[in-house]
């Protein structure tokens, strides 16, 4: 099991192309969150997002295609579901979903380091928050549930995900579109999100 604060600890020692692009494949495999929550109650606009997340890719791999990212901000925000309004389970990872893109782009703009650390925080607790609501048991107790949800098959995959981004990412030499093509379908993950989601018919 990998070790969160060595992920953070690795994730210091990449420059910022390297950091959003670690955002942007963890947004990549975050997205059905949200895309699907979107359809079922007609919420946001995960087209938009979709575009977005899209433009973040193509400036990573220097396409030639520009987008003004401050100005997506405004409109990544505006797209995050209020929980008090959606009493559901399934907006929780939604919001995730849009949370992980907002910090992708703050990543892009300003290169702090600790947007990175914060996503890939927020993806284990995405898939930890899944395991407790879909899995958990009531007679357990707070140390036995911690035990269960490390060890679910489920949370070491997300870590073995992470980690080998992180593998790819530490690999010497210039970032070129192949390997960013290769980052976004590793995070495209066969079209599922971290938590099984789908949005695929």
């Amino acid at each position: 099991m990998s070790d969160q604060l060595d992920i953070e600890a690795r994730l210091y020692q990449l420059e910022q192309a390297r950091l959003t692009a670690f955002c942007a494949t963890l947004s990549e495999r975050l997205f059905p969150n949200f895309a699907l929550f979107s359809r079922l109650v007609d919420f946001g606009d995960a087209q938009q997002l979709r575009q977005i997340l899209n433009g973040v890719w193509d400036s990573l791999s220097n396409s030639g295609a520009k987008m003004n990212f401050e100005v997506q901000l405004d409109n990544v925000e505006s797209n995050m579901p209020d929980l008090d309004v959606f009493d559901m389970y399934g907006a929780s990872p939604a919001l995730d979903a849009v949370i992980a893109l907002f910090s992708t782009l703050s990543c892009m703009l300003d290169s702090d380091t600790a947007e990175a650390v914060s996503v890939a925080n927020l993806s284990r607790e995405c898939v930890a928050t899944f395991i407790e609501v879909t899995e958990g048991d009531d007679q357990m107790s707070d140390e036995e549930l911690v035990r269960f949800i490390n060890t679910h098959d489920m949370m070491l995959q997300e870590e073995a995900f992470q980690e080998a981004v992180l593998e790819q990412l530490e690999v010497e030499g210039v970032l070129n579109p192949s390997r960013i093509k290769a980052l976004r379908q590793l995070g495209q993950n066969e079209g599922f999100s971290n938590i099984g989601i789908s949005d695929r018919d």
